[in-house]
């Protein structure tokens, strides 16, 4: 039976995603109610800007006082899309306090603040989730949270961002410069104004913390996130990973130490090869690749931005909260039992591909063989090609720290046959 009295949802934010959710709900507002057990109400949506359209959106639904939509007391789920730590955290917060559950897409927020806001949900018997927050329509986080429960993940390897991908693809398939490919993903609308937050990596380092809490059961907060950008990736690098039959893609990595002992969580550009899954990402599509002991290796893809693929991971969290709302129980809440410490990058080990511009003449080749031995980086392949006095090197490395390669390289430099280091890039999935 389907009662009659609705659950009420405040929706905070009506941009991309929110117009979207707003627009489902009322669209599947039948399907909506014999899933969940009752009708769905949307009882108001927050906005900055009151006079913007907003497609199905009843007029007078919208406010721009939304704290005082969610202390009204009558709501019950509160669907928070604004985006940023402030005034999102304060609001989630009351939503709790007002006895609320909340769905959220902020990865940035849950990043920087994460264990607090499981506290205070948990102080107040509520819900709070939030798939949405790492890869728009993928189901993801509930596989983690709760299909893998009984499993031990190892590692997540991903693509989390589609605006980077998007860049590397056409850097790739067409030779195009990372500028160029830049100003396309702009005018195709995948990249902002301001790429910074995409482009740098730090909306890849917000996702990677929180899929790295989930599947070690360990507090990751952003800090604890290595994280380098595309911006220096170059059509060199590129044409060099397809001459070692790679493809170059900004990869977040999340990593169980062998031991057990220790995680470790980063985000930065590498070199993968064309026979992993991965690489046959394209576009601006994400994936994500999961390594556990019982299930084996898994994958997750599909779009991972947009403003209906995200919607739906929002109402998929809606319904599961309206569904505990209904039941009177909860989901599941912060797993941070194991409380592992995060190891630095410099304990991190991988292979690397390494450019160098020398000079052409006898000797720089084992001169330079040496500082790599003399830092204990095993040398795998070696590519050389010069011309009127100047040569580039390609060193492809064996397994090695990060902090002993960093040595390598700040030794490379000091030699005055070596007049650079043009580039510098892990090579994983191998």
């Amino acid at each position: 039976m389907v009662r009659t009295r609705p659950l009420k949802v405040a929706l905070l934010g009506c941009g991309v995603v929110g117009s979207q959710v707003a627009r489902l709900m009322t669209a599947h507002a039948d399907d909506l109610a014999a899933r969940i057990g009752a009708p769905v109400e949307l009882a108001g949506v927050a906005v900055r800007r009151p006079g913007k359209a907003r497609g199905t959106v009843a007029p007078e639904l919208i406010t721009t006082d939304a704290a005082g939509l969610v202390a009204r007391g009558d709501i019950d789920v509160v669907v928070e899309l604004i985006g940023g730590i402030e005034p999102a955290r304060a609001l989630i917060n009351a939503a709790f306090e007002n006895g609320a559950s909340v769905v959220t897409a902020n990865k940035a927020l849950l990043a920087e603040d994460g264990p607090a806001l499981h506290a205070a949900a948990g102080k107040h018997a509520a819900d709070l989730y939030f798939e949405a927050s790492v890869a728009g329509a993928i189901p993801l986080l509930r596989p983690l949270r709760e299909s893998l429960a009984g499993d031990e993940v190892n590692r997540v390897l991903g693509i989390v961002n589609g605006t980077t991908n998007f860049i590397l693809d056409r850097m790739e398939s067409s030779g195009a410069g990372y500028g160029e490919a830049l100003e396309e993903a702009t005018a195709l609308g995948y990249a902002e104004a301001d790429p910074t937050a995409d482009v740098e990596g730090f909306d890849a380092a917000a996702k990677a913390a929180i899929l790295a809490g989930i599947a070690f059961h360990t507090r990751v907060r952003l800090d604890d996130v290595h994280r380098e950008g595309i911006t220096e990736v170059t059509a060199a690098d590129i044409a060099s990973a397809r001459q070692m039959g790679c493809t170059v893609k900004l990869l977040a990595i999340c990593e169980r130490a062998e031991d057990g002992r220790s995680v470790t969580a980063r985000v930065h550009p590498a070199m993968i090869p064309l026979t992993h899954p991965l690489a046959s990402v394209r576009e601006a599509y994400n994936a994500v690749f999961v390594e556990a002991d019982a299930a084996g290796q898994l994958m997750f893809y599909g779009p991972g931005a947009g403003g209906a693929p995200t919607a739906s991971a929002v109402l998929g969290d809606l319904v599961a909260a309206c569904r505990n709302k209904l039941g009177g129980g909860r989901g599941p809440g912060e797993s941070a039992y194991a409380r592992l410490p995060v190891s630095p990058m410099g304990e991190v080990v991988t292979r690397y591909h390494i450019s160098l511009d020398v000079v052409d003449k006898p000797g720089v080749l084992a001169q330079c063989a040496m500082v790599f031995a003399d830092h204990g980086v095993s040398i795998d392949t070696v590519r050389q090609t010069g011309k009127d006095g100047e040569a580039q090197l390609v060193v492809v490395t064996h397994r090695a720290s990060d902090a002993a390669l960093s040595a390598t390289v700040e030794a490379l430099r000091r030699l005055d046959t070596v007049h650079g280091v043009a580039s510098t890039m892990r090579v994983e999935g191998e």
